[in-house]
């Protein structure tokens, strides 16, 4: 699944919500959490039902941030009537957590004879972090965000880019070993108007393996989509590295370098994504 960019869009505003499949990101996600204010947070849920219809006009995979704690379960409820794809799970605190949230909603699923709904799972404690893997096992999660600023509160630190760095490679090796999506920039993206400096993070994340990252700005859009995406010079290089193989059983040299099994495998990832 190709997940580059994923616009955060606040679910209680007409404003945004009317021109939010216009932005050409590959998903939307419908904020019932943080971006809703308490008084807004109920009339928002009502309308999930029209507002995952409109996102996903153009082909979006559309997720809805529920809530933790007592709006949990209603909110995921009523994301599952309403349509959507996938759930963003706030605040998850282990697999077991997501495992009876899974057993809560098929029962609605079974009923509406709808697919069952992914979950993106926001890792922002330390306890979820060190459990991670386990979480990314869970059959219907399929990727890993981190949760900076929750995180960073949670131990006591600044969330600069540099005291960030591990706690996301951390998750994005966790992410990566059972073969699930990692989501997230090693730089700080905040100024989403410094659109250099978010392609070469951008650029960063995804020579470390990361699949795409979530924005909050439109404009952010169209630069994760083409940091995210291989480049001309990078497919022509797949290409001839493929079509080389094809005239040898084996490895191979080509530009002055060795070519293996591994090298192989990269070729065609790229020329797949």
């Amino acid at each position: 699944m190709k997940l580059r960019s994923l616009l955060y869009v606040p679910a209680h505003s007409a404003r945004f919500l009317q021109k939010a499949h216009e932005r050409g990101a590959d998903a939307i996600i419908l904020d019932l959490e943080d971006a809703v204010p308490e008084a807004d947070k109920d009339a928002a849920r009502s309308g999930l039902a029209e507002a995952v219809g409109s996102v996903r006009q153009n082909g979006a995979k559309v997720f809805v941030r529920i809530n933790a704690g007592p709006r949990q379960n209603d909110d995921a409820l009523a994301a599952c009537r309403a349509g959507a794809f996938g759930l963003m799970v706030p605040k998850v605190t282990s697999s077991a957590a997501l495992d009876t949230l899974a057993g809560f909603i098929q029962v609605e699923e079974a009923a509406l004879g709808r697919p069952a709904l992914l979950f993106l799972a926001l890792i922002e404690n330390p306890a979820a972090l060190l459990d991670a893997r386990a979480i990314a096992g869970v059959d219907r999660v399929i990727g890993l965000v981190l949760g900076s600023e929750d995180l960073a509160n949670a131990i006591g630190a600044t969330p600069t880019p540099e005291v960030l760095r591990h706690p996301k490679l951390m998750l994005h090796y966790a992410a990566k070993a059972e073969g699930k999506l990692s989501l997230g920039l090693l730089q700080s993206s905040a100024d989403y108007a410094d659109t250099a400096a978010l392609a070469v993070a951008a650029a960063e994340a995804r020579a470390h393996g990361f699949d795409g990252a979530t924005c909050v700005h439109p404009a952010a859009v169209p630069v994760l989509n083409a940091g995210f995406t291989p480049g001309t010079e990078e497919r022509a290089w797949a290409e001839r590295v493929l079509l080389a193989s094809k005239e040898t059983n084996g490895a191979f040299v080509l530009d002055g370098r060795m070519v293996d099994a591994p090298i192989l495998a990269r070729a065609r990832k790229i020329i797949e994504s």
